[in-house]
């Protein structure tokens, strides 16, 4: 009896078959809500950013200070200038738009120029003009007055009395306020200065100034 021999498994046909072949991978899940939040992060992020470019451009318009304005004085249109500042820099800045009130009021401390201006720099009464006070006017020659005095300054009225006359050199003002200059621009004008006295003070004052025995010295300190 003839036994039939089974044909053998070709090894290479085998891994070439069907059963070689891989499985199907299942796609993959996706998750709608994180692909949500993320284009929303991005959206928030960019959002924040323009803000804040925005918020970085915005300006208002102020006053700042454009000349030397001493405690007591009045505020003038040339005094002031309208700046450009950022609005949220935490500064209590006075509006331009109010630049009308400014004016009419007068000076609480000695303000250098490129100060902004702000609501505690003015008062709508000035103890120096006030009752008890006198703006007197003197006509000085080089000499009786330092270089550099400018509205605003503190300086001591001095009689310096002349060679002819008898008497002591005194203070006849401890502590003057110089309301203005003379244009320095031109050598007529250039000693003449407004200062604001005590009005008990200002006769014997005009009448030394008309004789020319008036001197002025400066007091940086007392600004």
């Amino acid at each position: 009896m003839r036994t039939s021999e089974k044909p053998a498994v070709n090894a290479a046909a085998g891994l070439s078959g069907p059963a070689s072949r891989k499985l199907p991978v299942p796609p993959r899940e996706r998750k709608p809500a994180l692909a949500a939040l993320a284009v929303l992060l991005i959206l928030g992020g960019a959002l924040a950013t323009t803000l804040l470019v925005l918020r970085s451009g915005d300006r208002v318009s102020a006053i700042r200070v454009t000349q030397q304005v001493g405690a007591g004085q009045k505020f003038t249109a040339q005094m002031l200038e309208e700046v450009q500042i950022a609005a949220d820099s935490g500064v209590d800045y006075v509006s331009w738009s109010e630049r009308g009130k400014v004016e009419n009021s007068f000076a609480t401390v000695t303000i250098l120029p490129g100060t902004l201006f702000t609501s505690r720099m003015g008062v709508k009464q000035s103890s120096e003009l006030g009752p008890g006070k006198a703006t007197v006017g003197l006509a000085l020659k080089p000499g009786q007055m330092p270089a550099g005095v400018e509205a605003g300054d503190r300086v001591q009225v001095i009689y310096v009395p002349s060679r002819s006359s008898q008497g002591q050199t005194r203070v006849l003002a401890e502590s003057a306020l110089v309301f203005s200059v003379g244009d320095r621009s031109r050598t007529a004008n250039s000693g003449q200065i407004t200062v604001i006295v005590d009005s008990s003070a200002s006769p014997e004052i005009v009448a030394f100034a008309s004789s020319g025995e008036i001197a002025v010295a400066e007091l940086p300190g007392a600004r």
